[in-house]
């Protein structure tokens, strides 16, 4: 990737809600030059959406919360397109405060899934919900929570540093 391309990624990544003019000042090309890259680098797929990371305390979230879960079997290439398809319908259904899904390996866990919640009660509803999912069959189920109101958190949800690591050399970031 051109070192341009990765400069706007991570101008991006800081803050997409600059225009092509400012980016392009900041990045050092012309304003086409900008215009033209966004609309490749989302054409290609690197740049999936536009967003915003809000203060989910200040929405009224309480909890955040990683979940491990193990399945009883290896899921087959099948068995994954069944799951997405399952989890998409029932998203589509009953909309979550879920907002990653992977899957994985790792502490004898097959996936985890990350979600905000306004109450202990509404994780432990949505734990239940994963644990009767009828297209997977998953055998054991474990979360790590942190309580959001707590001020002295190490960091909060950002892309600011992936932005930052993003322009760093490689050899640097290793050596130290």
């Amino acid at each position: 990737m051109k070192d341009f391309e990765l400069k706007l990624i991570s101008e991006l990544m800081k803050g997409s809600r600059r225009s092509d003019r400012e980016l392009a000042k900041i990045i050092g090309v012309s304003q086409p030059t900008v215009t033209r890259l966004r609309n490749k680098l989302e054409k290609e797929g690197i740049i999936k959406e536009y967003t915003m990371i809000p203060d989910f305390r200040k929405l009224g979230f309480k909890i955040m919360a990683v979940t491990f879960v193990k399945f009883k079997t290896t899921l087959t290439p099948e068995n994954i397109d069944k799951v997405t398809k399952g989890g998409l319908e029932l998203e589509k259904k009953s909309p979550t405060s879920t907002i990653i899904i992977l899957r994985g390996s790792g502490l004898g866990y097959d996936g985890i899934f990350i979600s905000f919640h306004e109450s202990y009660a509404s994780f432990t509803k949505l734990v239940e919900l994963t644990r009767q999912l009828s297209f997977v069959d998953i055998t054991h189920v474990d979360s790590f929570l942190t309580s959001l109101p707590e001020e002295h958190q190490y960091r909060h949800l950002t892309l600011s540093n992936m932005a930052r690591y993003l322009l760093e050399p490689k050899e640097t970031i290793y050596r130290r």
